[in-house]
């Protein structure tokens, strides 16, 4: 059920405010999502929300159980929470594996899904506190991080700059590519994490020097800040036990990238009181955190929710609630696995639920073997779906020509053009070999 609460009548909002990400197609009810760069979307300008219907967000779980935060954190309105939980029975059948539940974050919001969204309506609220035009970030070339930033920021107005390092390279990862440029990002490759530094720091002085300084969302959207989508998101799990609609975990699978999403967890679940275990599963080699790191900003993100609001409880948060779960990585990130691909396939075949490579198959992989043998196969253990389902291209006219992007990002087309994107150079990458 999408919570939002919908006024009519007020003024225009200025450029660059948090316009609402929702697009007019007739009465207010039948509202979905769209753009708001004041760009025309199915023939109708996005400009229309000036006098019309606007959206506000909701009252979060987090709000919900400690009233002392309403209001005083930044947020834009990207999701539509809750995201509704449910059982894998066919899944769990095919493998003769135990209970297994989802929690469907891949239905997190209507412009993106997945963990992304969580995350960036606290920072981009806080970037448009601080009165920012321009966001940056960083990421792999085929980093949903990155795009999920792009079209999320598009859509409250402002512009986001995008400073990407090699990954292995897939029809997904070019798709996702030709999306950032599709959604206005300015793209920037370094060939390293260290030359990204590097580069980020002379945009961020570039910047400035124009009187545009951009605001950084570090990798991943982990930060204090960010990670409060996802405390946010354990008191929402927490509420939906309370209603009885699925029991209390004893287990959450969910992957470990760069860290925000499981540190919020693992907060957020010792807030809700839930004796909930964490198992995180690696899937980069990208400075990978450590469960001391976790541990250490999920205690600070604590800190920064205290001193907003001293009803929060200084729960002890440490890592024996959390395990680190490694051997499903690969070869690197990014790369597919024989396990990854061959659980994105069930998955897609016994439940119809889309996954992909990089995060979420390698997660699903680790809960197949981990749940098939004691002492998680007596238990109810949780998926968490962070991967979105939401097709940013849907809202597109057309993918631009690769040939397009900054010249940096060619080397990466060469060489894997299909004889049907060759004659068709508009046609979705979908049609590159799949290397996945």
């Amino acid at each position: 059920m999408i919570r939002l609460e919908l006024r009519r009548g007020s003024a225009a909002p200025r450029r660059g405010a948090a316009a609402p990400p929702y697009k007019r197609s007739g009465k207010p009810s039948e509202w979905e999502a769209g753009l708001w760069v004041g760009q025309s979307v199915s023939g109708t300008s996005a400009a229309c929300f000036c006098s019309g219907w606007y959206a506000t967000p909701v009252e979060s779980a987090l709000e919900r159980r400690f009233p002392g935060l309403a209001g005083r954190l930044p947020r834009v309105p990207l999701t539509a929470l809750p995201t509704p939980v449910g059982t894998l029975g066919a899944l769990a059948r095919a493998r003769g594996l135990g209970r297994v539940w989802i929690k469907r974050d891949d239905r997190s919001g209507h412009l993106y899904g997945g963990n992304k969204p969580r995350k960036l309506e606290f920072l981009l609220g806080e970037a448009r506190r601080r009165g920012r035009r321009t966001v940056m970030t960083f990421g792999g070339i085929g980093s949903h991080h990155g795009l999920a930033t792009a079209v999320c920021a598009r859509a409250v107005g402002m512009r986001t700059v995008l400073v990407l390092v090699p990954q292995p390279v897939t029809a997904h990862t070019l798709h996702c590519l030709l999306l950032d440029q599709a959604y206005g990002a300015e793209l920037h490759y370094a060939a390293s994490v260290s030359r990204a530094a590097a580069r980020a720091l002379a945009l961020l002085a570039h910047g400035a020097l124009r009187g545009d300084p951009p605001f950084i969302i570090p990798t991943g959207g982990t930060s204090t800040l960010g990670t409060i989508g996802y405390v946010n998101a354990a008191l929402e799990l927490a509420e939906q036990v309370r209603a009885g609609e699925l029991p209390a975990p004893e287990a959450i699978f969910v992957p470990l990238g760069s860290g925000g999403t499981v540190a919020g967890l693992l907060l957020g679940l010792k807030l809700a009181e839930l004796r909930t275990r964490v198992l995180a599963v690696l899937v980069t080699d990208i400075l990978p955190p450590s469960p001391g790191r976790l541990v250490r900003l999920a205690r600070a993100t604590l800190g920064r929710l205290r001193r907003l609001a001293p009803e929060v409880p200084p729960v002890a948060v440490t890592a024996a609630e959390l395990t680190v779960v490694t051997g499903y990585l690969g070869r690197c990130y990014g790369a597919p696995t024989d396990a990854g691909v061959a659980a994105q396939q069930l998955a897609a075949e016994v439940e119809g639920l889309q996954l992909e490579t990089t995060y979420t198959a390698k997660c699903l992989a680790a809960l197949l073997d981990l749940a098939s043998r004691p002492p998680y196969r007596e238990q109810d253990v949780l998926f968490w779906n962070t991967y979105s389902s939401v097709d940013p291209a849907a809202s597109l006219a057309r993918l631009p020509d690769w040939r397009e992007l900054p010249p940096a990002f060619h080397r990466f087309f060469r060489g894997v053009e299909s004889h049907e994107s060759r004659a068709n150079p508009n046609q979705k990458i979908r049609t590159l070999p799949q290397r996945r």
